[in-house]
């Protein structure tokens, strides 16, 4: 395990819009190394907790060791937030005051040999969050066919060349499997050519990793779940990182703030006429020039919060 995860992103909006006090209840659904939650305790002392979840094994040790000092004000919770409504039942936790999804790919995964996660390093296809669970890389590019591969890179990374590049990885395989980041990027290389490789590598490895961890699915489950728990006047606050993420959390907030002259929407059957959230971001909160020059990885970071009414 390295020293040290990234610097938290906008922490200063998160607890703006959190508004973390004494006495209350938050989930840390993308518990990382554990930035957040310490800023999140730090604000709201002495007597509020934070349920803290990641299936990242060794983001639960090292945030574990950071957040020592706050005792039992901490849960550590090794799962998906998906699964939030299961865990908080098995805590017999009725209400929470907030919820705070900071989505995507922690630096400490991107810089960990063998994980698979970053084209810029060598190592053996995976991009699991949690490595012993699931399918992983190699099993979606050697064993998809040519159709479903074209349809999750054009559909989880938006790449116009998704085709071309399926048609190329079922040609590869051929010769044999495609085992490693540096085969694929191989690959990828041979359809688009050097100019418009970076940009392409990143949208092939974003959607190959949406796929593997189910990732846009388990940020809805997420969300609807936290509508059970979260009290009137609590807070949702999300970090995205990317527009499908960035879409999903604006169509959610959006479909939850308006008001039906009858329950259920197309997209939230479930729902009652009166809206349940109040968006409190018209637009999306962005890092400033000073943080993204101190934390590189907050560049394309976007914050979207609503109050539960």
């Amino acid at each position: 395990m390295i020293d040290e995860y990234h610097t938290p992103v906008l922490v200063d909006a998160v607890l703006r819009y959190l508004q973390p006090r004494p006495g209350g209840i938050y989930v840390d659904g993308t518990l990382g190394g554990g930035g957040h939650s310490e800023q999140i305790l730090m604000n709201s002392s002495p007597a509020s907790r934070v349920i803290g979840f990641d299936m990242d094994p060794d983001a639960i040790a090292f945030a574990r060791n950071r957040l020592k000092q706050f005792g039992e004000r901490v849960e550590f919770i090794r799962d998906n937030v998906a699964n939030l409504r299961k865990r908080l039942s098995e805590l017999s936790i009725a209400r929470l005051d907030g919820l705070l999804l900071d989505l995507g790919i922690s630096s400490h995964q991107i810089g960990s040999e063998g994980r698979g996660f970053s084209f810029q390093e060598s190592g053996r296809l995976d991009m699991r969050m949690d490595p012993a669970s699931g399918i992983d890389a190699w099993s979606v590019v050697n064993t998809y066919d040519e159709s479903r591969l074209s349809e999750i890179l054009w559909k989880f990374g938006e790449e116009r060349s998704s085709r071309r590049i399926a048609r190329r990885i079922i040609d590869r395989r051929k010769q044999g499997p495609v085992d490693t980041t540096l085969d694929l990027t191989g690959i990828v290389e041979s359809v688009v050519g050097a100019k418009y490789l970076p940009q392409s590598l990143a949208r092939v490895f974003q959607a190959i990793r949406i796929e593997v961890n189910g990732e846009l699915e388990n940020l809805k489950a997420s969300l609807e779940s936290a509508m059970e728990f979260v009290t009137p006047g609590g807070r949702i606050v999300v970090i995205s990182y990317h527009s499908l993420e960035d879409r999903t959390v604006k169509e959610f907030f959006k479909e939850e703030s308006k008001e039906f002259t009858k329950s259920g929407t197309k997209l939230l059957p479930d729902r009652p006429a009166k809206p349940r959230l109040k968006v409190l971001t018209k637009k999306p909160v962005v890092p400033s020039a000073a943080e993204i020059a101190e934390n590189a990885r907050s560049r394309s970071a976007k914050l979207r919060s609503a109050e539960r009414l």
